[in-house]
């Protein structure tokens, strides 16, 4: 969908220095922008190749000029990226409705809004919120819980009892509420030890793919509000991590460990169980 540099500038509360009736067509990144595109520098080490890229303007932090390309300034050019994206790149529709093909049982509460996807499978007692996608191939477990705008990917999978709030995106091959590691050593062999907790999972969090959420032994494993989860990450029974926490690829946490609001742990980190890691609380990789 085109756009004017005008309504662009708009859209991010920017301000134009040049032409503002240009028409955009297109978002790219410097190396690949072409006549109509819109392209951003962050920062003036970036600011010369944005220039002399073929986009038609560029989204720039304030105090840069140019007398070859129309800018928009705004504060966080990385920031008004991200609000721009989804006006250039929409992403698909999903008519309402369920396929013939899935499963859904009787007393399953899903919103004329949903879309159920083919394969999927709906069971006893869970509800589905207003215009949530299960995308195909999703099980969801007897009286789990989908907010409002939940999107499931392929093959995700939601055990019994799952709670999900509003907003939320998991990615496909991702699997919530299978049972913790729990086990105990009782003559000479390891008796398994019932999980018969849940997973709550609060609302604009995005897990996400092939990443595993342990179920509580006893009570939730909680993911708190607006978390972000990368992809391939375990996290053991209990877990409770804070608001707006950034978990990075294949991080693994052992059970019962408490994380603070905006903790970040990056990369292939190991967090070891009953831990308490206190608000903006950092963690390298590895």
């Amino acid at each position: 969908m085109p756009f004017t540099v005008a309504e662009i500038s708009n859209l991010v509360g920017g301000t134009v220095i040049g032409d503002a009736s240009l028409t955009l067509t297109g978002f790219a990144t410097a190396v690949d922008a072409k006549e109509g595109h819109l392209t951003f520098a962050e920062k003036e080490d970036y600011f010369q190749a944005a220039e002399n890229s073929g986009a038609s303007a560029i989204l720039v932090p304030p105090g840069l000029s140019s007398s070859a390309k129309t800018l928009i300034q705004v504060p966080n050019a990385r920031v008004a990226m991200a609000k721009l994206l989804p006006h250039f790149f929409p992403e698909p529709a999903y008519a309402a409705g369920i396929h013939a093909s899935a499963s859904i049982a009787p007393n399953a509460q899903i919103d004329p809004t949903a879309h159920i996807g083919p394969h999927c499978v709906v069971g006893d007692g869970v509800t589905v919120g207003a215009r949530c996608v299960l995308m195909g191939g999703n099980h969801l477990g007897t009286g789990t819980t989908l907010g409002e705008d939940v999107q499931l990917f392929p093959q995700v999978t939601l055990y019994s009892r799952t709670v999900v709030g509003n907003r939320v995106r998991i990615h496909a091959g991702s699997t919530i509420g299978s049972d913790g590691y729990g086990y105990v050593f009782d003559q000479g062999r390891h008796r398994k030890v019932l999980q018969v907790g849940n997973v709550v999972i609060h609302d604009d969090v995005e897990i996400g793919a092939n990443a595993a959420i342990d179920r509580g032994a006893l009570g939730s494993t909680i993911i708190g509000k607006g978390t972000k989860i990368d992809n391939l990450v375990h996290v053991a029974h209990n877990v409770e991590m804070g608001q707006h926490c950034l978990i990075m690829g294949q991080v693994g946490f052992a059970g019962s460990t408490h994380l603070g609001d905006y903790t970040v742990i990056a990369s292939q980190s190991g967090i070891a169980g009953h831990l308490k890691l206190g608000r903006q609380s950092t963690v390298g990789a590895k």
